[in-house]
C-alpha cells in the first residue's frame, strides 16, 4: 500500500466522520454514543460537562489531558485534533496565559473545531490545518504535545516524532495516548483501508514504538499507563492491541 493511499483514505474518512459524528475508532467502532466512548476510553463525567459537546465525537485511545500535568501559562500542541475535546479540555488548564494548538489535517475537523471554538468563547485556543509529519509550528515555541490515538494513522511516524522534537523547547515533553501491538499484525489487517482508518492497521509493535521515539532523539522514555482492548477486526488480534500513554522529554 502506498503511503499517499493510506494518507488520502484516513482523511477521507475522518471527514466523513467530522461531518456525520458517526463514532469510529479502534476502541469502538460503531458505539452509537459518544458519551459512552468517550468514558470508555478514559475521559470522567466532569471532563465532559466541562467542553463543548459537539467536541466529543467518539475518536480516541485514551485522555493524554489527564497525565500531561499541564501548568498554567504552557503553550501545548495538540497532534491530530479533531473535533477539539482534548483542546478545550487542556485550555482550561493552561489559562489565560497559556495557549493551546490543535493541529489536523482534515478541512471539515478544523471547519468544525474553529466554529466550536468561536462558539463557546475560548480565546486561547488556535486550529490549524496541517499534518503532524510537517507542524505549521516554529522552532522551540511549545512546552508539551499531546496526541490522542493520531499517530498511529501515519504512514511516516519517524518524521511525526522528529517534528515533535524540532517544536518543542528545552526540557518540554511528550504525553501521547497511542495503540500499540502485542507481536506482528496479520498481513490482510496491514493491508487493509478499514483497518488503517480504524486506528490498527498503522499501529507499531510496541519495543518498535517507543524505538522510533528514541531516535527521534527523545529522551526518560516511559509508558505511564496502558490498557489491552479486545477489538473486533481479526479473532488472532484478541488481547494483542494495548491502548498506551506513552511520557518523553526533551532533554
Amino acid at each position: 500500500m502506498e503511503e499517499k493511499e493510506v494518507k488520502e483514505y484516513v482523511k477521507k474518512r475522518y471527514s466523513e466522520i467530522a461531518q456525520s459524528r458517526e463514532p469510529c475508532c479502534a476502541t469502538a467502532c460503531c458505539t452509537p454514543s459518544t458519551a459512552d466512548v468517550a468514558l470508555r476510553i478514559g475521559y470522567s463525567e466532569e471532563d465532559l460537562k466541562d467542553i463543548p459537546e459537539a467536541s466529543s465525537m467518539g475518536l480516541g485511545c485514551g485522555n493524554p489531558v489527564a497525565l500531561a500535568g499541564l501548568k498554567e501559562g504552557e503553550i501545548v500542541v495538540d497532534l491530530g485534533a479533531g473535533g477539539g475535546i482534548d483542546v478545550f479540555l487542556a485550555a482550561k488548564k493552561v489559562g489565560a496565559k497559556g495557549k493551546i494548538i490543535g493541529v489536523d489535517m482534515t478541512e471539515e475537523m478544523v471547519s468544525k473545531a474553529r466554529a466550536t471554538a468561536s462558539k463557546y468563547g475560548y480565546d486561547n485556543v488556535e486550529f490549524r490545518l496541517g499534518e503532524i509529519e510537517a507542524l505549521p509550528i516554529n522552532d522551540e515555541s511549545v512546552d508539551v504535545i499531546i496526541s490522542n490515538c493520531v499517530i498511529n494513522l501515519s504512514p511516516d511516524k519517524e518524521k511525526v516524532f522528529q517534528e515533535a522534537y524540532r517544536v518543542l523547547r528545552p526540557s518540554g515533553r511528550i504525553l501521547i495516548s497511542d495503540i500499540v501491538t502485542e507481536g506482528e499484525l496479520p498481513e490482510e489487517v496491514k493491508k487493509s483501508f478499514d483497518a488503517w482508518a480504524g486506528c490498527v492497521a498503522g499501529a507499531l509493535e510496541r519495543s518498535q514504538y517507543l524505538d522510533t521515539i528514541r531516535r527521534a532523539g527523545f529522551k526518560d522514555i516511559g509508558i505511564v499507563s496502558e490498557s489491552t482492548y479486545d477489538i473486533d477486526v481479526s479473532k488472532e488480534l484478541s488481547g494483542k492491541i494495548t491502548s498506551v500513554q506513552v511520557e518523553a522529554y526533551k532533554r
